[in-house]
């Protein structure tokens, strides 16, 4: 009997003491994300990220066709919803989907975002508007229609800022003034309901190869952050420690394209 005792305190012993990277790693398995934009690029690459941790992802994208697509490559995990970021009506929706389908959600991912460059003389009106209503008012929508459900999972919020949210650049009025914006909103929202037990993170990629301004994936090679690096990121952040909050990161190549 004594040694019936004493294995069962050895093998309980052993699972309290596993390293905790083993203890994070199993609590992601099940978690549910909804990621805006994410039918390729930084977002599509966070998805695949998250899959292989065991989560579940909704991504969008404003064509039904492209997030259908992209969530079936994705594999069974992942679904696709059309959505406008622009649109709070649009953005509800997408968040009840996504509980319908997979019962909660735990992690809204910020993504979605446009970039037009051009001098002040030669920036449109329209091109103003799009760049602040998708990547400032866009992400403010997104964390208003998710905030109930990401409240009551006591989940996390991520919102993919830039490095011209601290840098300022020519030809970078709207983009600069946007990410200025939303790397501002995000510290303040972290304020706002950390005591929620909801964490918030920005994260400040520089040059990511994505299809992002019209580049193609392939320009410039493998000097660019690649989206499987932020993917790495964003898992790192959901397993450390929830007494420690990186609540905004900067990350940049470690080389030029010239190195």
């Amino acid at each position: 009997m004594l040694k019936l005792i004493y294995s069962l305190y050895a093998f309980a012993k052993a699972i309290v003491t596993l390293p905790q990277n083993k203890m994070k790693m199993s609590q992601l398995n099940g978690k549910v994300a909804l990621i805006t934009g994410g039918t390729k690029g930084i977002g599509y690459g966070i998805a695949e990220a998250l899959l292989t941790k065991g989560m579940k992802v909704a991504i969008t994208g404003r064509s039904k066709a492209s997030a259908t697509q992209a969530a079936a490559s994705l594999g069974p995990n992942a679904i696709g919803i059309q959505a406008d970021v622009k649109s709070l009506e649009s953005q509800e929706k997408a968040v009840v989907a996504v509980i319908e389908a997979f019962g909660q959600l735990d992690v809204l991912l910020a993504n979605a975002g446009v970039g037009h460059f051009a001098s002040i003389e030669d920036m449109s009106v329209t091109q103003w508007e799009d760049t602040i209503d998708t990547n400032l008012t866009g992400v403010f929508l997104s964390v208003k229609a998710s905030l109930a459900a990401i409240k009551k999972s006591k989940g996390y919020i991520i919102t993919i800022s830039s490095l011209a949210g601290t840098n300022f650049f020519a030809k970078g009025t709207a983009y600069n003034a946007s990410k200025f914006g939303l790397t501002g909103f995000t510290q303040a929202l972290m304020l706002d309901v950390r005591n929620d037990d909801v964490k918030v993170t920005t994260i400040m990629p520089g040059s990511v190869s994505s299809h992002f301004g019209g580049r193609s994936p392939e320009d410039g090679k493998d000097w660019r952050i690649q989206p499987e690096d932020l993917g790495q990121m964003v898992v790192d952040l959901l397993q450390m420690h929830p007494r420690t909050l990186p609540s905004k990161i900067e990350v940049r190549p470690s080389k030029t394209a010239s190195s």
